[in-house]
């Protein structure tokens, strides 16, 4: 186990906030001569070493710092933070969300001097459980270069940082969609951009929840939000001046997605799809299960005698919409 303190400082550098005295740089330096230290006092990377075990605990420092600063740093840099139900769980612990009730009692009229009427209970919510699936990357040569002076830890855990979000962002947007289409009238509706039926939507959705409402989307998307009443206003004007799109269809809030690229290409995650929600639900799911595992590679069995290090995290992720959604498929 490598030392509490050494983790937390490495955390605290990874995250800018260095106590006391201490520089970017002073941080960094300690956590480099750690890792030699841990590297029985050498600056280089030794096969012999790593094929006979004796550099576990580099593997460990750099295991837990990356589970601290990557892994459970997750829900806060997903864009869709507020509606994400994050959980972590031990390897084969259970994982099942249940999800609370949204139904109502029924009033019924009954007469004077009686009581006969049919009970009535709140039914258990449903049980949801999130498959999880092994996701991995191989990265090479950066820790023989931090052992060596010649790169910022920091630069190592950001890279493989924007590798998982980046992954994570895309699979998470993926089971907004794939649910989200699933939806059936009056809660959805197609075409050009019509404030009647985004306004039909908005409304079906806060009646069913008793909630207010709010229309997500990516800027491709809210842009297509135009011919407004209303959007002649200094207020609207200066909106799309600041953001490039109205802050408000009429009093619902709108609240862009940052979109991206589908990994290994160019096209959008995020198509024309406008989203609204209500209220504060949690309607993704998202589990991480076990630790974060590195296992250092064969370097005998690269051409190139390259030091490969594979790096795993086992999670899932599922949107479940328990109560009332709306979605409006723009063209």
């Amino acid at each position: 186990m490598a030392d509490k303190n050494l983790i937390k400082m490495a955390v605290d550098s990874y995250k800018g906030h260095i106590a006391g005295n201490y520089s970017v740089d002073d941080t960094n330096e300690t956590l480099r001569q750690a890792l030699i230290e841990a590297n029985g006092g050498s600056t280089k990377l030794d096969y012999r070493a790593i094929r006979d075990g004796k550099c576990s605990g580099v593997f460990a420092i750099v295991e837990e710092i990356i589970n601290k600063t990557v892994i459970e740093g997750l829900p806060e840099s997903c864009p869709l933070f507020n509606y994400v139900d994050y959980r972590n769980v031990a390897e084969g612990d259970s994982n099942v969300f249940e999800l609370t009730d949204e139904g109502l009692f029924i009033v019924a009229d009954i007469a004077e001097g009686t009581q006969g009427l049919r009970r009535q209970r709140m039914a258990g919510g449903e049980e949801v459980v999130v498959k999880t699936q092994i996701k991995g990357i191989k990265i090479y040569e950066e820790l023989r270069r931090v052992l060596a002076g010649r790169v910022d830890f920091n630069k190592l855990i950001d890279k493989v940082a924007e590798s998982f979000q980046k992954k994570i962002t895309e699979d998470m947007y993926s089971a907004v969609v794939s649910t989200f289409n699933g939806l059936v009238a009056p809660y959805t509706d197609n075409g050009t951009f019509d404030e009647a039926k985004l306004s039909a939507i908005i409304d079906h959705v806060e009646a069913a929840t008793g909630q207010k409402a709010v229309v997500l989307g990516s800027k491709q998307a809210v842009r297509k939000i135009t011919g407004v009443k209303g959007a002649d206003a200094d207020s609207a004007k200066e909106d799309l001046y600041a953001m490039g799109y109205f802050g408000h269809f009429y009093t619902t809030p709108i609240v862009v997605m940052q979109n991206g690229h589908k990994i290994g290409g160019t096209n959008f995650i995020l198509g024309n799809d406008l989203y609204i929600v209500a209220g504060d639900e949690k309607f993704i799911k998202f589990v991480t299960e076990g630790d974060t595992l590195i296992v250092p590679g064969d370097m005998l069995g690269n051409a190139d005698l390259s030091q490969e290090y594979f790096m795993a995290q086992r999670y899932g992720v599922k949107a479940v919409l328990s109560t009332a959604f709306g979605v409006y498929k723009l063209a």
